[in-house]
């Protein structure tokens, strides 16, 4: 059984290349003793490279996006080879903020090829605007997952991991709502049916974790009875000491 997952995805934080290092060093320092918890740290891609050079076994390093081509006249564009290349491990991609700016499902998959072609590690998140009495979000993650996923070799699915990022619990959105275990529990069921009836027992292989919102205070609710193997924590991760809480939080329950 794979290890539990903690993701930070730091966004467009810190301001400056002094405040990464000092974030990335605070949370290099709690984390000494973890021993049963992967842990992965999403800075903006210009920190990666100071990242990189800060020698810490227990942190893997990932980028928030990465384009579809190796190289080419794409200005502004980031491919995973110079992700890979510069010491990225992981990717985000379909990520809520970007799909509000039109990053369809199309894009998305050629993304995902890309980056495991690459040797990156995609983290594909998915999630609903709102819940409705007739459950048609059931349909649209459905249709998420299966044209993010499509053609991808079954021979590859262990190494992606979908994050569930329900978009009506972010802290960013207009009159959000807190989400529950019980509703984490219930796509995360969902999620994995959509994968076995797509990629048979190899689904298995595959890790889901619970991204929206999350925080110290209900972590340890969501990681024992939301179904997931992991969190991608957003504004919580900008807060050292809060970050490492839920990492021990993570590794306490994985006892």
């Amino acid at each position: 059984m794979s290890k539990k997952i903690i993701i930070g995805n730091w966004k467009m934080n810190p301001l400056t290349l002094k405040e990464a290092e000092k974030l990335f060093g605070g949370v290099v320092k709690g984390v000494s003793i973890i021993k049963n918890t992967e842990i992965v740290i999403c800075p903006p891609s210009i920190y990666l490279d100071k990242l990189t050079k800060v020698r810490t076994n227990k942190i893997k390093l990932g980028a928030q996006n990465a384009f579809f081509e190796q190289s080419g006249a794409f200005t502004g564009r980031i491919s995973g080879e110079m992700l890979y290349n510069i010491g990225a491990r992981y990717v985000i991609l379909g990520h809520s903020e970007r799909r509000a700016r039109g990053e369809g499902n199309n894009n998305i998959n050629k993304k995902i090829k890309a980056s495991l072609s690459a040797g990156l590690r995609p983290i594909l998140c998915v999630g609903e605007d709102m819940r409705d009495e007739s459950h048609s979000y059931f349909n649209l993650i459905k249709t998420q997952i299966e044209e993010c996923l499509f053609g991808v070799s079954r021979n590859l699915i262990s190494k992606i991991i979908i994050a569930y990022e329900p978009v009506w619990a972010i802290s960013t959105t207009l009159n959000r709502k807190d989400a529950t275990a019980n509703d984490s529990r219930e796509m995360v069921i969902f999620i994995r049916k959509i994968l076995s009836d797509k990629f048979g027992a190899d689904a298995s292989k595959m890790r889901i974790i619970y991204g929206g919102s999350v925080n110290e205070k209900d972590a340890l609710e969501f990681l024992k009875n939301g179904g997931v193997d992991g969190l991608l924590v957003g504004r919580a991760s900008l807060n050292a000491e809060k970050f490492v809480d839920i990492i021990k939080i993570c590794e306490a329950s994985s006892k």
